[in-house]
């Protein structure tokens, strides 16, 4: 089995390096990744992988299908980008492109990995005539939409045994934490306008009332629990004229914390400091929930057997020009970036002290699995894809150690073959785990057995409301 997926995944390169090419070369935000979204899918019917657009009432939302029957094996893949980082590839100084938008997170690596596997273990069924279905979902929006949660609660991933995604960093380990819950709401004001110099006592502020309750939230984070987070961004100022009374006024709330009801307590209290806000300014207020997402779970099982396969992974030691590119990244790191670099790898799932990077700048080892009961403090959608399908996923090494996610640094070093190499690895590492799972009725039987136990103490209820729908990064 792993000779089959090696040699596919070796002969097939160039096809998965022109995905990953394309994706970074069209990058777009969170639910309209257009060009993307539509590339990666008739790639997946190039590979006879039968396609379903529009998946969850989402226009970049797709599933792809191989083979029928039981048991039901699911590859996650992204493909969205950020606004802000645009970058030049391959370079080692900060050098926008003219677009706004880059692939600061590695998505163009994430989801040609994940489709990568996919095809992997199609090919192994189809050669050897197994049963049973692989399924590769394009997961549109994760970067600040929760594309997954949306498609959970339209019932998506119904019917799926097991569930595997990746994602790129500097480390090579199994993702093995919780992450926080979140909410992310707009808060609008809407007041009166006047002139601000003539009859300003005729006017009602939109704009103080979100200062106002910006200062509110800022005295609650002493009085929330420490794992909280609370973020904010003023989306909508009123305009640009300070002569005139702002009438009206936004700003966009992500709050986080380690369990939905943790969330849902503190998002309470922020709507009474904006309410509050509201009655101090004479303003209307409107509250418009944008999107949210749960915990993740962790199935220790599926894990074990992920990092097993990850283990028998060959990773190729990088070359001096790869070496030389890297230190120069590494010199473009604060002092603050170079020091934190070894957290950075623990919320990844990195277990150790970090004495074997010595001297080093990329990570050419496989980290030692740990199930830690540690939280990331960061989110992801995927979460709630493992509050109803038993769910693991890995990191594979594609950037320099120190690299932060959300930085022209991981956005430069998205297309290196360095990247590619690591892309390659996680694939491999999630088509043997998702075709040792699908071959032995053993290991599934007790990776379902660990969900089934945690479930029935524990319900699952979507975090966002029914009457919500995706909405695209600016509509606002």
């Amino acid at each position: 089995m792993k000779t089959f997926v090696e040699d596919y995944l070796s002969m097939n390169q160039g096809v998965f390096e022109r995905v990953s090419e394309y994706i970074y070369n069209h990058p777009e935000t969170r639910f309209e990744e257009y060009a993307s979204s539509e590339f990666l899918a008739a790639e997946c019917e190039k590979q006879g992988f039968s396609v379903e657009r529009h998946v969850a009432n989402i226009e970049t939302a797709f599933t792809a299908t191989y083979g029928s029957g039981e048991p039901v094996i699911g590859f996650l893949g992204e493909f969205d980008a950020l606004s802000g980082l645009s970058q030049e590839p391959n370079a080692t100084s900060y050098k926008p492109l003219d677009r706004d938008v880059g692939h600061g997170c590695g998505h163009n690596l994430l989801g040609t990995g994940a489709f990568a596997a996919a095809c992997a273990a199609k090919a192994y069924l189809e050669k050897h005539h197994l049963d049973g279905t692989i399924k590769f979902f394009g997961c549109p929006g994760e970067e600040g939409g929760s594309g997954k949660t949306f498609m959970v609660r339209e019932g998506v991933f119904d019917g799926v045994d097991t569930a595997l995604t990746w994602h790129p960093s500097p480390s090579n380990s199994i993702m093995s934490l919780s992450s926080l819950a979140n909410y992310q709401v707009y808060f609008k004001f809407n007041g009166v306008s006047a002139h601000a110099a003539n009859a300003p006592h005729l006017g009602r502020s939109a704009l103080d009332a979100v200062e106002l309750m910006n200062v509110g939230v800022n005295y609650l984070r002493e009085h929330i629990i420490q794992e909280a987070r609370i973020h904010y961004a003023v989306t909508h100022t009123g305009g640009i004229s300070p002569n005139v009374v702002q009438a009206n006024a936004e700003v966009l709330y992500l709050i986080r914390a380690p369990r939905v009801h943790q969330v849902d307590d503190i998002f309470n209290r922020v709507k009474k400091i904006a309410e509050g806000a509201a009655l101090m300014t004479d303003t209307e207020l409107s509250i418009e929930f944008d999107k949210a997402c749960s915990n993740y779970i962790p199935n220790r099982r599926l894990e074990k057997i992920l990092y097993n396969n990850f283990q028998d992974v060959n990773i190729d030691q990088p070359t001096k020009d790869e070496v030389a590119f890297a230190k120069d990244i590494w010199s473009s790191l604060s002092e603050a970036e170079q020091d934190n670099f070894l957290d950075s790898m623990k919320g990844f799932g990195y277990v150790g002290d970090g004495r074997e990077f010595s001297g080093k700048y990329l990570s050419d080892a496989i980290s030692s699995y740990h199930a830690s009961n540690d939280i990331l403090s960061g989110s992801t959608d995927v979460s709630d894809v493992s509050w109803v399908v038993p769910t693991a996923q890995l990191t594979s090494s594609t950037s320099t150690l120190g690299t932060h996610l959300h930085t022209w640094q991981m956005t430069t070093q998205g297309l290196s073959r360095y990247a590619l190499r690591g892309t390659l690895r996680a694939a491999e590492t999630m088509a043997l785990t998702g075709l040792q799972v699908l071959t032995n009725p053993k290991d599934l039987e007790a990776i379902k057995e660990e969900f089934h136990q945690f479930r029935e103490n524990n319900d699952y209820h979507c975090p966002i409301p029914k009457d919500v729908t995706p909405s695209k990064l600016y509509e606002h």
